[in-house]
């Protein structure tokens, strides 16, 4: 979740953005028009300025309150008194990132790991100046020009601020709410000299967004029902930290990034100058990460903003590649699915790519569906955004189509079961199976999960696939697996495919999931494995919304071991499905038969 080398993260990209309307002039204040704020602020003449927000936390222990360092982008006519909302930007990114080692996944399942030495080291040396570099973002002129001030805040422990990185603990979330409260005249600020400075420019009301970490830190904020904070827009964003890290007990990695962990990600974004007083911090976030059980704990606990939805008022439209395996589509579909539950105001963006922002993929239009978001709720014009339809979903062909709401609301429930075959490739059927019938496989984690499923055999693997489709079928939202299994020792991992067979046999995996089978029970304890004793394990896969083309197979592979995803134990471990008492559940828009 970092980078540019680009995990959860990309810190700051600076993209042309085609298409602005010349502007008008300077005027008095802001113009609308079809429900949208139009370009009549000229960006080159905005004022910016540096400060400091004290937040009420001290996460350095060092005796004081953190500060935040912020910087203010904002129209020149707000200096002749005219006042304007903010789109806000909280990151720890804004100042680079170290060279930091991930772990070690070469390794037996619940064996504590022993790390080698770790090296930090700064991007930019350790010598820092007082002043800050101009942060900058692809949407500041964009926003400026629509009468947005923008502010951009250093996460705690990064860049000028003070306190401790914690890859998402209520300090991070103290440290980004302040900016919000600053500028509701509820936080002190100050200048590089101490004087006061305060917010007379802004109406209090203010948006967050971002991507990846930018985009995770508006889902904290909003948690905590900050006054002022009306509207997010989280872009491939983490809802919950343990399912970036984890999966139902079992120790997962986010694609591209094996052997990251939050301590690795912690120490990545340590870029404050004097970096002594968070060691004891960050080295208790190894401990406490507990890579060992996977179990869910305290430590996750206070880093999953789901608990806290409740709170949430500000309007959110959320955004998320449907091939994001770095954040991972659970984190967008459970938080869109809490939102919905507690009637906040909610719209989402699905798209074909992955851990990407949609200026990228769709410039217009996402540009239009911004403005319009942040017209009504930062500037309370009425445009009727609240009645539009509240998913957009791009298909496989590149196409996009707006839906009254996601899941599909034609998708229901379809259960399928395993036919014998397994080690080549054996059938689907919505019937039962008679009988007790077993198929096993030997877990090869050097193996990748693509190139099993491709296999027309393996003894690595099992496989089953349905009949050739006569229409179209739609997966839109979560699959589960519950696989009854025997395992030959008491550590395994399981890991679950959803997959396409294209009628000249490509096979393409559409989404998986991962889970421990220690913790069957609850993902917050673990449970010993008796070697030879059947179990009941649930894999649940990340959500998806994906059509199978007429003449396509929909297919479940069934394998230990995931290279890219899970820890990497010795080849070896031996697995053993009851065909009988499996079963697949897939939220279907169509027809399987």
């Amino acid at each position: 979740m970092r980078r540019v080398r680009m995990g959860l993260l990309a810190a700051v990209c600076v993209l042309p953005l085609t298409g602005m309307p010349a502007l008008a002039g300077p005027q008095q204040g802001p113009v609308f028009q079809d429900g949208e704020a139009q370009p009549v602020f000229d960006p080159a003449q905005a004022v910016r300025e540096d400060l400091f927000v004290t937040a009420p936390v001290d996460s350095d222990r060092d005796g004081q309150d953190d500060v935040v360092h912020v910087q203010v982008v904002r129209p020149a006519e707000t200096t002749q008194g005219l006042r304007v909302p903010v789109v806000y930007q909280a990151s720890p990114y804004f100042s680079g990132g170290n060279d930091v080692p991930n772990h070690n996944v070469d390794t037996e399942l619940h064996v504590p790991e022993q790390p080698g030495n770790r090296t930090i080291r700064t991007a930019g040396g350790d010598e820092r100046v007082a002043a800050a570099a101009d942060i900058s973002w692809a949407y500041e002129e964009y926003l400026l020009a629509r009468g947005y001030a923008v502010v951009y805040g250093e996460s705690l422990g990064t860049g000028l601020s003070t306190g401790c990185p914690t890859t998402g603990a209520e300090n991070e979330t103290t440290g980004a709410k302040s900016v919000v409260d600053w500028l509701n005249s509820r936080a002190p600020g100050h200048d590089a000299s101490g004087a006061p400075v305060e917010a007379a420019w802004a109406t209090g009301k203010v948006g967050m967004m971002g991507v990846s970490y930018n985009g995770t830190l508006p889902n904290a904020v909003a948690s905590t029902g900050v006054e002022g904070l009306e509207a997010i827009v989280p872009i491939g964003a983490i809802s919950n930290w343990y399912d970036y890290y984890r999966s139902d007990g079992a120790v997962v990695a986010p694609g591209g990034y094996q052997g990251e962990d939050a301590d690795v990600l912690a120490k990545y974004v340590h870029t404050r100058a004097d970096r002594e007083p968070c060691r004891t911090v960050l080295d208790r976030l190894t401990a406490d990460q507990d890579r060992i059980t996977g179990d869910y704990s305290p430590f996750w606990d206070e880093r999953n903003y789901l608990d806290e939805v409740d709170k949430v008022h500000a309007a959110v439209l959320s955004v998320h590649g449907l091939n994001d395996w770095n954040v991972k589509t659970r984190q967008a579909a459970q938080w869109y699915a809490a939102l919905r539950e507690h009637d906040v105001p909610h719209k989402i963006w699905w798209h074909q790519s992955g851990h990407t922002d949609p200026l990228r993929l769709r410039e217009q239009e996402w540009l239009r569906t911004l403005n319009r978001w942040f017209t009504r709720y930062l500037y309370d014009v009425p445009n009727g955004v609240e009645g539009e339809p509240r998913a957009t979903v791009q298909r496989e062909d590149g196409s996009w189509a707006d839906e009254a709401e996601w899941p599909a609301p034609d998708a229901r429930e379809v259960t399928l079961r395993p036919t014998p075959g397994g080690p080549e490739r054996g059938g689907l059927t919505a019937a039962r199976v008679p009988g007790r019938v077993s198929e096993g496989l030997r877990d090869d984690a050097g193996q990748l999960a693509e190139d099993l499923a491709a296999a027309p055999s393996s003894p690595n693997r099992l496989a089953y696939f349905g009949a050739p489709l006569a229409a179209p079928a739609r997966v839109s939202g979560t699959v589960r697996a519950e696989l009854a299994l025997t395992f030959d020792r008491p550590a395994a991992n399981v890991t679950a495919l959803l997959v396409d067979q294209a009628p000249d046999g490509a096979v393409t995996v559409v989404t998986r999931g991962w889970a421990d089978p220690q913790n069957r029970h609850a993902i917050d304890r673990t449970s010993p494995i008796e070697p030879g004793k059947n179990y009941s394990i649930n894999v649940v896969m990340q959500p998806d919304d994906y059509v199978f083309a007429p003449g396509h197979r929909l297919g479940i592979v069934v394998l230990s071991s995931d290279h890219d995803f899970t820890l990497r134990p010795k080849p070896g471990a031996g697995l053993e499905l009851d065909l009988s008492r499996t079963r697949f559940q897939l939220p279907i828009a169509g027809s399987v038969e």
